[in-house]
């Protein structure tokens, strides 16, 4: 029996740090789907401060940065935290990670994709490695906030999460 949603969905994007990946991740989902879900992101084991060139992508592609700062996933475990419908990890480390008991069992996936931070060489291409990730992030949060949630029960929702994680981005592939 599908679920009919009668507020804002709440997702919560988790990476190690919490500097690059979850925040792309975040901006996305704050921007995109607005009014239908709130986007949230958290680190195990957080940075402190948000990486300077996904402030400089977020900003180039005119996305508010206010909001952003590095921080653990203890904050959406409390009692007074917003209450979980999604969680997502986005890095392979954290997908590994025991993570909190989150109130209400929202439905989780892994949707891994390159740690851009890690990636050595010039500006030029430590920035191109930024935008990839966005563009990978924009591509499969567009598939879920296009999901039609009313219409799915929860093992196949379930599914389709999953399988947004396993989307294989091959545009950047087939642009070489």
């Amino acid at each position: 029996m599908a679920k009919t949603w009668d507020r804002e969905l709440n997702v919560l994007f988790l990476c190690t740090g919490n500097s690059a990946r979850s925040i792309i991740a975040e901006a996305i989902l704050a921007r995109d789907g607005l009014g239908k879900f709130r986007a949230f992101s958290a680190g195990s084991m957080p940075a402190g401060a948000v990486n300077p060139l996904t402030l400089d992508v977020l900003r180039t592609l005119n996305h508010p940065l206010e909001n952003f700062r590095s921080k653990s996933w203890e904050e959406f475990s409390g009692p007074d935290a917003p209450q979980l419908d999604f969680v997502f990890t986005v890095c392979d480390n954290a997908a590994n990670e025991v993570c909190p008991v989150w109130p209400g069992q929202p439905m989780t996936a892994h949707w891994g994709v390159p740690d851009p931070a890690a990636v050595e060489g010039n500006d030029a291409v430590r920035h191109a490695a930024f935008f990839d990730t966005y563009r990978m992030l924009s591509n499969r949060i567009g598939l879920f906030i296009n999901l039609p949630f009313d219409a799915l029960d929860r093992l196949t929702l379930g599914q389709r999460l999953k399988a947004i994680g396993t989307t294989r981005d091959t545009s950047s592939e087939n642009a070489a």
